[in-house]
């Protein structure tokens, strides 16, 4: 079995064999590793099963934009320092210090949702494996150490630009969708679901509202896999209706500037599903409808 083979059987990865290949050559080299794509794309699973994979011990930042500079290095406990002064008996090593002392992969999630200020302070410890720790003096990353982080595209609300000199430290790997046929196995599979063709249908619907003109931002899988656990759960002729619209409406991002509506958005997916014939796929009426919206656009 190959290392990508092998990954996928442990972590119950659908396909990205290239991406997979990828950061497998990326950390094997020692190099930093920038993981981009939108929502439920699989970034971190994809991230954590290469570090388990090769036996690297990880230490695991989640981002948002109250993360503070300290919390990520270290920080000082006051009443131990009235006691001890500013010595290490006092400090509280943050997991950028962790991971560097222990030579440990430091996994940073949504990286670009960290204030500006905490992101630079990665760049010496990118850069040169040091850090330089008040009271306590310069940190050096021991063998091993690396940065592995992910980030949403720019576009995602709460998320913001790298910097030019951040971005250079990393490798960069981009995880876009997954195919019709890829995610109807990890639905499936995430669903246990016998039935085929509801997991067909679920799919289908949420790769529609990827395209679809009314929709700024479209659904990943993980609503294909809501969708079916709610519908193998519910009675009657429109529990597939009644499942897409729970599981749609939180993870869909409607546009502003066509005042669209997401009953009537949802409808008009749920039609083309329903039809007979070539029209029975919403992902192509969707994209149909996309391209009739960007000819009327040119026209306007």
């Amino acid at each position: 079995m190959t290392p990508i083979a092998e990954i996928q059987a442990a972590h119950g990865i659908v396909g990205r064999e290239p991406e997979l290949a990828l950061a497998l050559a990326v950390l094997d080299a020692g190099r930093h590793l920038l993981l981009e794509g939108p929502v439920g794309v699989g970034k971190t699973t994809v991230a954590l099963a290469v570090c388990a994979h090769l036996r690297r011990p990880t230490v695991r930042v989640d981002g948002d934009d109250r993360y503070a500079e300290a919390k990520l290095t270290g920080w000082f406990d006051p009443p131990l320092v009235l006691r001890e002064g500013f010595s290490e008996a006092s400090f509280f090593a943050g997991p950028l210090v962790s991971a560097m002392r222990s030579g440990a992969v430091l996994f940073v999630n949504e990286l670009n949702r960290m204030p500006e200020s905490v992101q630079n302070v990665l760049l010496p410890a990118l850069d040169e494996g040091l850090l330089s720790v008040p009271h306590i003096g310069t940190v050096t990353a021991a063998p091993g150490f690396q940065v592995v982080a992910t980030q949403n595209p720019v576009e995602y609300v709460a998320t913001g630009h790298l910097s030019e000199a951040l971005r250079d430290r990393f490798e960069h790997l981009v995880l876009d969708y997954q195919s019709a046929a890829e995610e109807e196995q990890i639905v499936a599979r995430e669903t246990g679901s016998r039935d085929a063709a509801l997991v067909r249908r679920a799919v289908r619907l949420t790769r529609a509202t990827r395209r679809h003109p009314a929709f700024r931002k479209g659904a990943s899988v993980r609503a294909a896999v809501a969708t079916v656990l709610l519908a193998e759960r519910l009675a009657g002729e429109d529990a597939l209706e009644r499942a897409a619209a729970a599981a749609l409406a939180t993870r869909v991002d409607l546009r502003d500037d066509i005042d669209a509506d997401f009953a009537s958005a949802l409808a008009a997916l749920l039609e083309g599903l329903a039809a007979e014939g070539p029209e029975a796929d919403p992902e192509a009426a969707a994209a149909a409808a996309a391209e009739a919206a960007r000819e009327q656009a040119k026209k306007a």
